[in-house]
């Protein structure tokens, strides 16, 4: 079951984690006998989720799923409450959870950035500020899951790019705030990843495929990436043992695609 011993029985704490890369991220920390947090809106596909982690050895009581809206304030802070109330402490944050508002300057309706920037930005600022006095006890690490975008600049996504760069800054600044404490704070910086965040954004499936098509052409390793692979890394980056020397890094999963000149 161990993919990495030295984590096994900590609690992490993820975000988004009923569907795509928080789900899967969630599978990669059960595969290390870890304690788990999922957090979600839609409880019946958390509770998917929780049936992989509990297939690779995690038991039920070490498994808590709770229900919340992180556009909500007061959710982001209950979802650490009940995580700390159930296992009494919190070792990893995954800051997961977000949305992908499509449309230009010209267009986006002020309502639609907002709703971006208070899933994307907010929330992860509330949550992580609720968490910090937890992680400090246990010298815990937080990974914030950005994008390509935060790194480069994407046409027509004009709000999901703003989030995202914003999301890097807070996650240099931060590991910067809380390196005396012994808490190490990264992101991963994921390129095009096979979930339903594009469908969700509204796009429909022929254009989808198309999409998927020519992102095989975008990445120089001829292919869009998988959660599980992001998961990986993001198991790689909570782990003292296996990057104990890392932080205020932003670490593109992204096939290439983030050092390439436009194509």
């Amino acid at each position: 079951m161990s993919f990495n011993p030295e984590i096994t029985g900590k609690v992490a704490l993820i975000t988004g984690a009923s569907s795509g890369i928080g789900r899967y991220t969630a599978v990669e920390f059960a595969k290390s006998g870890c304690r788990l947090a999922l957090t979600g809106r839609n409880k019946a596909a958390l509770e998917e989720t929780a049936t992989l982690c509990k297939a690779e050895g995690v038991t039920s009581d070490n498994i808590l799923v709770v229900v919340a809206d992180l556009e909500n304030v007061e959710d982001c802070r209950r979802i650490v409450a009940e995580t700390v109330g159930q296992f009494q402490q919190l070792d990893f944050l995954v800051n997961n959870a977000g949305v992908l508002v499509v449309g230009s300057v010209k267009e986006l309706p002020l309502e639609e950035y907002e709703h971006q920037m208070n899933v994307n930005v907010r929330s992860v600022f509330v949550t992580t500020q609720a968490a910090v006095p937890h992680l400090q006890k246990t010298k815990g690490n937080i990974v914030n899951v950005s994008s390509l975008a935060g790194l480069r600049a994407l046409p027509g996504k004009v709000a999901y790019c703003m989030s995202k760069a914003a999301l890097d800054q807070f996650t240099q600044t931060v590991a910067l705030e809380l390196a005396g404490d012994g808490i190490r704070v990264n992101s991963v910086n994921p390129g095009v990843i096979l979930t339903n965040c594009h469908r969700n954004s509204g796009m429909d499936e022929e254009t989808y495929q198309k999409y998927l098509a020519h992102s095989k052409i975008m990445h120089p390793l001829g292919r869009v990436g998988s959660p599980e692979e992001v998961g990986q890394a993001i198991v790689f980056l909570s782990s003292d043992k296996l990057s104990g020397f890392m932080t205020g890094v932003l670490l593109p999963i992204d096939g290439g695609r983030s050092v390439t000149c436009p194509r």
